[in-house]
């Protein structure tokens, strides 16, 4: 394997950054954000070679895994790896960069990752992960699935979030889930710390027959808001504002944990 990044020689002289995604190192959405924040510091790309939207926080553990060394952004270290987001972000702290970078960027996703999505985003689970790693870390998500979205906005505000993290001591794990409602850039109202919306798609699956008779599945859906506060993720895309919630990867309800404590029988 070709010689790559040291993280700890990099961070002498200016910060590194480690961008990965989930919908592919091809994808538009990567990008653009490596073009918005390439100047900031040292920018080294590890992502899947192949769409994984909906992973979750998916490792692969039952076949090897490769990465190639490619040549796609100007200037900017990048390599496809085989595996998941969160594969992605763990073979770059351990093979490419030999160290932890000083932040990790997840995104452009092309698609919203507001409220419930957070829960199977493999956007957001590699950010996550980088958190896990002591990483501080940002996913971004444009609400725009066409792989010919406007991606200026999402840029402008992913560069002036960026920016001021790695201007500032912060939390190490530190995990931000950021999302771009799809409106140009002038019409954008700025940034709004949200907390995570409940929220749920309303599932069903759609059952058909293939050639030979056999039974097959598509899984629809339509996204459901129960949450009427003006303090959430949905309400601030759905009026314009670029939402930021701080996620974490502790799942403890300590309300219900100390409830539980007081009343349930331990013999």
């Amino acid at each position: 394997m070709a010689k790559a990044t040291n993280a700890k020689t990099a961070k002498t002289t200016k910060p590194t950054i480690l961008i990965t995604n989930d919908d592919g190192i091809t994808s538009p959405g990567i990008k653009a954000l490596v073009e918005s924040v390439k100047d900031l510091g040292t920018v080294v790309v590890v992502a899947p070679d192949k769409p994984q939207s909906g992973m979750g926080h998916a490792i692969t553990i039952g076949h090897p895994l490769r990465l190639t060394k490619m040549n796609i952004f100007e200037g900017v270290e990048a390599w496809q790896c085989s595996g998941t987001p969160v594969d992605c972000v763990k073979l770059a702290v351990d093979k490419v960069l030999h160290g932890k970078p000083d932040i990790c960027l997840s995104g452009i996703n092309h698609g919203p990752n507001h409220s419930i999505n957070v829960i199977y985003s493999g956007t957001m689970s590699a950010a996550l992960e980088a958190a896990i790693e002591s990483i501080p870390s940002i996913g971004f998500s444009l609400l725009d699935y066409s792989i010919e979205a406007d991606f200026t906005g999402a840029q402008h505000y992913a560069r002036l979030l960026v920016k001021q993290i790695l201007g500032k001591k912060i939390d190490k794990h530190l995990c931000l889930n950021v999302n771009i409602p799809q409106s140009p850039l002038e019409l954008l109202k700025g940034l709004k710390v949200c907390r995570q919306a409940y929220a749920k798609y309303e599932e069903a699956f759609t059952e058909r027959d293939d050639p030979h008779g056999k039974k097959y599945y598509w899984l629809t859906g339509e996204f459901v808001n129960f949450d009427k506060g003006r303090d959430t993720d949905v309400w601030a895309l759905k009026n314009n504002y670029v939402s930021v919630v701080p996620v974490q990867f502790d799942l403890t309800h300590y309300q219900l944990k100390d409830k539980l404590e007081r009343s349930l029988k331990t013999k």
